[in-house]
């Protein structure tokens, strides 16, 4: 059998830097209670293991309220403004681990909302890292993932200025459709393109190898937003395509009558996972 593995697979910049941050925390302040506001990355193994280091997940903003001391680490995906202001105001050390990628798009939001403009965000409205890019507009703001929602979307009024923006792992030919649908509208509109360049590298490479293979082997955290677009854009270009999160997820069978065989991983996947699957496949057949 031939096994393909993607180049782009496993973690990006970001994701590795905030797994970084949370290591070297670790390390450096071993007598201090580490905290994350949310899980630092979408991963349950890289969670499991940072767990066992003593590391706390706090999942709402009610537990956080409760943090008098320690240090908490903000997520990759970032959080609203209001939280880091919680954290100044309770007088609580934070690290921010966010990626600057999505720190850009928050200081976009915040700066051009600032100057009147009604911020569009292009994503998935139930992603950590939409819901912090929504926290940082200063006016209104309005997130938009689908056809018909962006059919939908009307201002009053019409003369109102427009800001669009994109969660950094959203599918780029999608991105592009529904700007072209708010664009008919004639606000005036300035379109920031805030998809991550690896993730738009990702995704083509992904779907340049799911055309060519019998079978395809997506792997990633199932709450993985990039994960989940990797294996949507997969399927769309192989019947065959698997959505594991770790080797035993995956039905060694269903592999059997194939030649060939693509691997690619969301950004959040640890590189021990991906050779494990690519080992494992590469020795059975």
């Amino acid at each position: 059998m031939q096994v393909e593995l993607a180049k782009s697979a496993g973690f990006c910049f970001g994701v590795q830097r905030a797994v970084d941050t949370v290591y070297k925390q670790i390390e450096e302040n071993s007598a201090e209670k580490i905290y994350t506001y949310g899980p630092i990355i979408h991963n349950e193994e890289v969670i499991k293991d940072m767990e066992k280091k003593g590391v706390e997940v706090i999942l709402s903003e009610e537990e956080l309220k409760q943090i008098k001391s320690g240090i908490v680490i903000i997520r990759s995906h970032g959080v609203p403004k209001r939280i880091c202001d919680l954290l100044d105001e309770n007088g609580v050390r934070y690290v921010d681990a966010t990626c600057p990628f999505v720190k850009k798009i928050h200081r976009i939001v915040e700066e051009k909302s600032r100057d009147g403009y009604h911020i569009v965000i292009i994503g998935n409205r139930e992603h950590p890292e939409v819901m912090g890019i929504e926290g940082w507009a200063q006016g209104p703001a309005t997130i938009i993932q689908t056809e018909e929602e962006a059919r939908a979307f009307e201002l009053v009024p019409e003369s109102e200025k427009v800001c669009v923006v994109a969660q950094t792992t959203f599918n780029y030919n999608k991105f592009k459709d529904l700007v072209e649908i708010i664009s008919e509208k004639r606000y005036d509109i300035i379109v920031l393109n805030t998809i991550c360049n690896a993730t738009k590298e990702r995704q083509e490479e992904a779907y340049d190898i799911a055309k060519r293979v019998d079978a395809m082997i997506v792997i990633g955290d199932k709450r993985s937003s990039n994960t989940q677009k990797l294996f949507e854009i997969c399927s769309n270009a192989c019947a065959d395509t698997y959505y594991i999160q770790t080797l035993g997820d995956l039905n060694m069978n269903q592999l059997r009558s194939v030649e060939t065989v693509g691997i690619t991983a969301g950004a959040s996947t640890p590189n021990k996972i991906i050779e494990e699957v690519q080992n494992n496949v590469r020795i059975n057949f």
